[in-house]
């Protein structure tokens, strides 16, 4: 009989995949690393952030983008930017900036990060700089300065009225900037307009009376983007057009105009039955960009795009060991983990969402339904179901035989949601934090990057060893 956990998994999905296989010992090997020998070297909780998989993904996004540019014959350029909120560690845009990308920043604290990167010759004079969000105060001295120092593929993305002023009274001389689209946003959410960017029909009005007639400025970008990613959807499709409609218009008025941003939103595996046709979505984007700009007659646009998650999500995972199985009722066990889904995944308690989870060892014992439980005393901590079923299935709880578990492509935002080095609900600790790279021979390295935080540090945070 087909019992052993290893059954359940391939009868479910097609396995192994690319980045999962079992080894010889029947452990889970995540792109061929032995995940048992970092638990074995390094303990749980674990994170790891395998930095290859970064770059994979960068190229993946240009290529598909180059083969769809040549098969529509589109004649104009495509700037892959990585959208820093996603994670703004060092070692992201180390890896990142290996590829010969550009960077969209959010926030303030972005261009302090921008200026490190241009100091330690990561990125250069050449690298485009998206300033995106509302900016008020330090975000637009830090913008300014930017541009100041000499930094001219700085754009400040405009997102309200009162930005043109404000830029112009701390940059000298002329500088580009581009304008962002406040989408209108799918009829399931709470607000029908995004509190974002400047609305559709408001764009040309806007550049006519602030900018065309202004020397100082110069309108290179349009920007769009919309809170449910690019998908294959009526909704997504509309906006796209609405927006499309909207760079003619005002490319006919602006001839400097010549980028379109299409943001970010690419998604990312969270289950071993995820489908997805990115090159699909990029020819169908690409095609109607080129058909729109031909009938207008107008230049078709340069094509950027911010992909944050896609970017840095698949790069991530997070280990545990399950501590103990509590059997409630008649129907449920919880196997309780040696952390906390808060405190470590928040987008599993925040916005429900749900990663790639699977065991990382005993393959070939039998299985069970579970509920996963976190070690907080908060009810929310808890994780119950995988993305395409409403249950979890693990090897069978034995006190004998540890069993651990994975969760994978966690790479996006969870560090700095959950507020990387610092408090966490119930004081549960930071978990250790190792960084996994290869040579130039394909040889696998490890190195710590963060230890598992101690109670002197959540101490010191707390303020009990002031003097």
């Amino acid at each position: 009989m087909n019992t052993k956990y290893f059954d359940l998994i391939n009868q479910t999905y097609y396995f192994p995949q690319a980045e999962f296989n079992l080894n010889k010992d029947n452990h889970l090997q995540f792109h061929n690393i032995d995940l048992m020998k970092l638990v074995e070297q390094y303990g749980t909780p674990l994170k790891f952030t395998y930095l290859p998989q970064i770059s994979n993904n960068i190229n993946r996004a240009k290529n598909w983008f180059r083969k769809s540019m040549e098969k529509n014959k589109y004649d104009a350029k495509y700037y892959y930017c990585y959208c820093t909120k996603s994670s703004h560690f060092e070692y992201v845009m180390n890896e990142a900036f290996k590829n010969n990308i550009h960077i969209e920043t959010s926030s303030a604290f972005d261009v302090n990060i921008v200026e490190k990167l241009l100091k330690n010759g990561k990125i250069n004079k050449n690298t485009h700089v998206l300033c995106n969000g509302f900016k008020r105060d330090q975000y637009i001295d830090n913008i300014a300065r930017l541009i100041n120092n000499g930094h001219k593929n700085t754009i400040p993305v405009i997102d309200n009225y009162e930005e043109l002023d404000l830029l112009q009274g701390q940059i000298k001389g002329k500088f580009k900037i581009g304008i962002r689209i406040a989408a209108e946003e799918e009829p399931k959410f709470e607000f029908y307009t995004s509190r974002l960017g400047i609305g559709y029909k408001n764009i040309v009005s806007f550049y006519k009376k602030q900018i065309q007639e202004n020397e100082n400025l110069e309108l290179k970008m349009l920007h769009f983007f919309i809170n449910t990613g690019i998908a294959d959807t009526s909704y997504y499709w509309n906006e796209l057009v609405k927006c499309i409609k909207v760079f003619v218009a005002l490319k006919k008025e602006c001839p400097t105009l010549d980028s379109l941003n299409i943001g970010g939103g690419f998604p990312i595996k969270n289950s071993l039955a995820f489908e997805y046709d990115y090159q699909y979505m990029i020819d169908e984007i690409i095609n109607q960009i080129k058909i729109a700009c031909d009938e207008a007659e107008v230049d078709v646009p340069h094509i950027y795009t911010e992909f944050g998650s896609f970017t840095v999500g698949e790069s991530g995972g997070a280990i545990y060991q399950v501590l103990y199985q509590k059997q409630q009722n008649d129907r449920e066990k919880w196997n309780m983990i040696d952390s906390s889904f808060i405190t470590t995944l928040p987008d599993t308690w925040a916005i429900n969402k749900r990663f790639i989870m699977l065991a990382v060892n005993r393959w070939n014992d039998t299985y069970e339904r579970v509920l996963l439980g976190g070690m907080t005393c908060d009810s929310d901590d808890y994780y119950n179901s995988e993305q395409n079923m409403n249950a979890i299935y693990l090897p069978r709880y034995s006190k004998e035989k540890p069993l651990y578990i994975g969760f994978f492509n966690t790479g996006a935002y969870q560090e700095t949601i959950g507020g990387y080095g610092g408090l966490h609900h119930c004081l549960i600790p930071q978990p250790k934090h190792i960084l996994i790279d290869r040579d130039e021979n394909g040889i696998l390295a490890t190195e710590v990057f963060s230890e598992q935080q101690t109670s002197e540090q959540v101490l010191e945070i707390l303020g009990y060893n002031r003097k």
